[in-house]
């Protein structure tokens, strides 16, 4: 995009996301969660913004960072990984990143850790020392070596990392880890994660100082509601005043509850939000303790 075209949109927000892949739905949810709809082109690479002046991006989660550093989008939906990796990387190079984390939104969970074949006694870091460690993250390994103080070889892959100490081009990997079922597949054992990833929000390093702050501050807002009610879930029922003390006490995941007279001073009604599993144990040992009528209630929407 050029620069003329880039400047002419600054009253509407671009968003990239990941084009196809294990976050791709799960963003295109959260968005579509938080009020936005879109109509999308013929090449399905562009989503037109229609309930706000919010457009989607589809791209490859790798160029996401870039994108927004170059002002090609605004904001990006990308692994912690990736947004790190590049950010490790222009440190590395002395110059400050154009993008920061803007909110970690709690799908995509994975970690990058240093996994090293099952035929060794693991004990600290230093076993590393003068070792070949493949990967596809140099520098972020590299950061945490140098912090551990130990100086290996890194060898950079592009894939099939895990695949690297059987071919003999490696002693140990540096990799993502899910289920650990591709490691152990291979003879490998994780022993020590160097990050946790999940999927965030991604933007500039500097805050937007025209119509994009506004729309920016609204799309938080909303997705913040989003993420906060994800497993929540409404709780009403009704108690003698006595038991509400203990009550409360087996629901430490509930914000304060709305409190209500019923009959006299003796009974109350309740109703609180609760952030956990209202499982059927839940429940049982609530009424255990004095609760009836007991409800629990999805929650669609919620704007503090």
């Amino acid at each position: 995009m050029s620069p003329v075209a880039n400047s002419a949109v600054r009253d509407r927000l671009r968003i990239a996301i990941q084009k196809s892949g294990r976050l791709s739905e799960p963003a295109r949810a959260l968005l579509a969660s938080s009020g936005l709809s879109w109509r999308e082109s013929r090449d399905k690479l562009f989503c037109y913004g229609e309930s706000l002046p919010v457009d989607l991006l589809l791209v490859r989660d790798d160029d996401i960072p870039g994108l927004i550093a170059e002002g090609v989008c605004d904001l990006g939906i990308v692994g912690r990984n990736v947004l790190r990796e590049l950010i490790n990387e222009r440190e590395e190079s002395g110059k400050p990143a154009a993008f920061r984390e803007w909110r970690a939104l709690g799908f995509g969970g994975c970690r990058l850790s240093i996994a090293v074949p099952d035929a060794w006694d693991w004990q600290s870091p230093t076993q590393l020392a003068g070792k070949r460690i493949a990967t596809t993250y140099p520098n972020q390994l590299r950061a945490w070596l140098r912090a551990q103080g130990v100086q290996a070889d890194i060898v950079m892959l592009n894939g099939s990392v895990e695949i690297a100490p059987r071919l003999g081009q490696a002693d140990a990997i540096c990799d993502l880890v899910s289920s650990g079922a591709t490691l152990a597949a291979n003879q490998l054992k994780p022993v020590l994660d160097i990050l946790q990833s999940e999927a965030v929000l991604a933007g500039p390093a500097q805050p937007f100082a025209d119509a994009r702050a506004d729309l920016a501050d609204l799309l938080l807002r909303r997705m913040d509601g989003v993420l906060r009610i994800r497993d929540s879930k409404l709780l009403m029922f009704q108690a003698p005043r006595e038991a509400v003390n203990e009550l409360l006490q087996l629901l430490p995941d509930a914000e304060p509850p709305t409190v209500c007279a019923v009959d006299g001073a003796d009974t109350l009604a309740l109703q609180a939000l609760c952030h956990g599993a209202m499982t059927w144990q839940r429940l049982e040992d609530l009424k255990r303790a004095g609760a009836r009528g007991l409800m629990v209630l999805p929650v669609e929407r919620m704007l503090a």
